[in-house]
């Protein structure tokens, strides 16, 4: 299955990666430019922050709109009807998102230590996080490609995601910057939570606890797991 999506994908795959680094490159240095003087605990939730945003893209933005183009396309019931497991395609979208996303995070963060000179801290605890993010990022965005049969209303409420994640969720930003009411709203929302998982594998100082992060990743990535289970379990 891995290799039927690499191959049916052969020509976006490449432009992914590409778009995912320049994006990576220019989140950091396209935002200090709106400061004179970045602080250096600002750096590094920009910095750091940057390189999550790239691990959530692939799995929750991109992936749904490439299921509902092939849906669009005529595709979408042959790939199901290949005489595989269902689940080896949920697993190779999720290697297939680690492909583009992983090189783009670590893209971002040599963009922004260049460019910050940013006190990184890196331990083993950022290998199960990054993990974490990415399958947790792809299956939910699985699920919803999955659970709306209109791909119109797909590629709409990835948009919205898009907006939603890149502006108002506190990943390149502490928490505490936002109102309380939303604030407490990112408390049970898995993406608030992926940046502190990540940011606690690359500083050192900035993150306290990450238990809770980790049970609420967990719980997020087995709802969306379920979900996808329900919806392929009812196709013929």
């Amino acid at each position: 299955m891995l290799r039927w999506h690499l191959t049916s994908m052969r020509l976006v795959v490449p432009v992914m990666v590409v778009v995912q680094i320049l994006i990576a490159a220019g989140f950091s240095v396209g935002m200090s430019l709106f400061f004179e003087e970045v602080p250096p605990r600002a750096a590094l939730f920009l910095g750091t922050g940057a390189g999550v945003i790239n691990l959530i893209l692939v799995g929750l933005i991109v992936s749904p709109q490439l299921v509902a183009a092939e849906k669009e396309a005529g595709t979408y019931d042959f790939t199901w009807s290949l005489p595989v497991p269902r689940s080896a395609s949920v697993v190779a979208w999720v290697i297939l998102s680690s492909i583009v996303s992983i090189p783009a995070m670590l893209a971002a963060l040599v963009v922004a230590w260049l460019r910050f000179d940013l006190g990184l801290s890196v331990s083993l605890a950022v290998i199960p996080a990054v993990g974490l993010v990415v399958v947790c990022g792809t299956m939910i965005g699985y699920a919803i490609a999955q659970a709306i049969e209109r791909p119109s209303i797909t590629q709409l409420l990835s948009q919205v995601l898009a907006f939603g994640v890149l502006g108002f969720t506190p990943i390149t930003f502490p928490l505490e910057n936002l109102p309380t009411w939303l604030a407490s709203v990112h408390q049970v929302l898995p993406f608030y939570h992926m940046g502190v998982v990540v940011r606690a594998g690359l500083t050192d100082g900035l993150v306290s606890d990450v238990s809770r992060s980790y049970l609420i990743l967990s719980a997020w990535t087995l709802v969306a797991g379920l979900v996808t289970a329900l919806v392929l379990g009812r196709r013929k």
